[in-house]
């Protein structure tokens, strides 16, 4: 069986993907109770590879546990913890536990986590790590030349920032993962929907905006001090002044923050080019399933290409 998600692009739905993190727990019920409110909501829940530079409960276990429980992952695969021996036997064992999705990351570096001392490895680079996905999915081999047994059927997924670009800027790093094997991107927060119309209408000009899936990052914000943080703290990250404003001047921050990223899953559906949305809320888990409910009703219009 493929991909529910690679399917559901490919006829043009507008999908909605979510995010868990796993938790620092070795009881299967702490992740399930993360994940199951978004069964039937989500079209997708990611699985989280030590998330912050931190240990959680393994993304490759926690990923067969969705599986399990009829939820589909998007498996996050970093290359700071293991080198290319470890990461190919993942993929080998994310395709035997059911898993489709994957997206590649470089992972944040140790110094950011609560053992800095901790060494990074990088054998890999997420193009690499996506070629090799590819040549395991499309030969069944890796990239030594052996031979593996059994079918990776992979919908290959990577990261990127959306930027409101310059004159002169060109899409060099996306047309590298593109080649390399890249079939959607889920992208950092842009809560501007000006950045990201000007943003794929510069891909389309490159003539890539039409050869990836997109889904945009977006977040319910909780309060005015975490989008300001959020602003300051995260690379890549866009939140616009006048949304901080907004929610200063609310009376419920937290419903306001609801309301605002419902709004902005209406205005992306509108954007040629976006194809779905990414709903990360880090330590907001709750106001997911609410939020892609009433999402559902807002968006303005099946994707076209």
């Amino acid at each position: 069986m493929g991909s529910n998600l690679q399917d559901k692009l490919g006829a043009k739905r507008f999908v909605l993907t979510a995010e868990v993190t796993p938790p620092v727990s070795a009881d299967r019920n702490e992740l399930l109770g993360k994940a199951l409110p978004l069964k039937g909501l989500a079209d997708a829940v990611n699985i989280t590879d030590g998330a912050g530079a931190r240990p959680h409960l393994g993304a490759i276990t926690a990923a067969a546990m969705l599986v399990e429980a009829g939820i589909e992952p998007v498996l996050q695969l970093t290359c700071r913890d293991r080198n290319r021996i470890a990461l190919q036997s993942d993929l080998i064992s994310a395709a035997a536990s059911g898993v489709r999705n994957l997206l590649m990351l470089r992972g944040d570096d140790p110094s950011a986590g609560d053992q800095p001392d901790a060494k990074p490895v990088f054998d890999l680079d997420p193009r690499s790590l996506l070629e090799t996905a590819r040549r395991l999915r499309d030969t069944g081999e890796l990239p030594s030349g052996r031979k593996v047994t059994g079918r990776a059927d992979f919908f290959l997924g990577s990261a990127d920032n959306p930027v409101d670009p310059k004159p002169g800027w060109a899409p060099t790093g996306l047309k590298a993962k593109i080649d390399a094997g890249a079939q959607f991107v889920q992208t950092q927060f842009c809560m501007d929907s000006g950045v990201v119309r000007r943003y794929l209408a510069r891909l389309d000009e490159a003539g890539i905006a039409g050869e990836i899936k997109f889904l945009i990052g977006i977040v319910p914000l909780r309060s005015a001090k975490s989008a300001r943080w959020i602003k300051k703290k995260l690379f890549g990250a866009i939140i616009p002044d006048a949304l901080i404003e907004r929610m200063e001047r609310a009376k419920d921050p937290a419903a306001e923050g609801r309301q605002i990223c419902i709004d902005m899953v209406r205005e992306l559906s509108a954007i040629p080019h976006v194809d779905g949305v990414h709903i990360m809320a880090p330590g907001n888990d709750s106001a997911v399933p609410d939020i892609i409910k009433a999402a559902r009703e807002q968006i303005a219009r099946p994707v076209v290409a």
